[in-house]
């Protein structure tokens, strides 16, 4: 016995009837699910209304209706009161804040000490052998911010590099500069009570950063933020 491999050809009656239900699944695509229930609801209210729809409810049972979710929601809305836009961090110009400049990316600067001098600085720490450029940032991050922030790092490859040379009295035939590799990372958690913040530390937007860093350090770093 070979089971039939295509169905047999609709009669009229069932194109008839595929296309209707074709119809109602395009119309009702359109809209949501409270929609559909809405909706629904309505044609049992009105079939009700011309006794010829017997109602299977429960008796005495509490029935939540569409509309009545909708005026709930509606008087939520009436006593809904945004927050101000402008922060007592904004007031106090708090840059040590995440809660500041709401409508901006905000950077993490540190200071750190890069020979005889303190400097602001995106996180950075030395490279050491066997690690990845990835794992460097990292431990730059867990370094500067501990182990209670969260933070996703975008890529394995570095969205940037600055080159610099050391003075010249610190030089060496196999050592005379570094370079500084970019990584991007957002924050995924905006709690800093937990944080073991071990430096300075700030939180500035693009267009502040040119108070805090050197001028070359600064238009290799505006190369690759975009403030969005």
């Amino acid at each position: 016995l070979r089971l039939p491999r295509i169905t047999q050809p609709l009669r009229r009656e069932e194109e008839e009837m595929a296309a209707l239900m074709e119809q109602i699944e395009l119309e009702r695509s359109r809209y949501s699910d409270h929609e559909v229930r809405k909706l629904e609801e309505e044609e049992r209210l009105r079939r009700r209304k011309e006794s010829s729809y017997d109602d299977d409810e429960e008796p005495g049972k509490t029935v939540i209706m569409a509309q009545d979710l909708e005026d709930k929601w509606e008087q939520k809305l009436l006593q809904f009161s945004p927050a101000p836009r402008v922060t007592d961090a904004d007031k106090k110009d708090d840059r040590k804040s995440l809660n500041r400049k709401l409508d901006s990316n905000l950077m993490l600067l540190v200071k750190q000490k890069i020979g005889n001098q303190e400097l602001w600085l995106l996180p950075q720490v030395e490279w050491q052998p066997g690690e990845t450029m990835r794992n460097t940032a990292e431990r730059a991050m867990a370094m500067f911010l501990g182990d209670h922030i969260q933070a996703k790092i975008l890529g394995n490859a570095p969205h940037g590099i600055y080159k610099y040379k050391f003075p010249r009295a610190i030089r060496t035939e196999d050592n005379v500069g570094a370079k500084v590799f970019f990584y991007k990372a957002f924050l995924q958690s905006s709690d800093l009570s937990q944080a073991e913040l071990k430096k300075d530390y700030l939180w500035v937007t693009k267009d502040e950063l040119g108070a805090y860093l050197k001028p070359e350090y600064l238009k290799k770093v505006n190369r690759f933020l975009l403030d969005l």
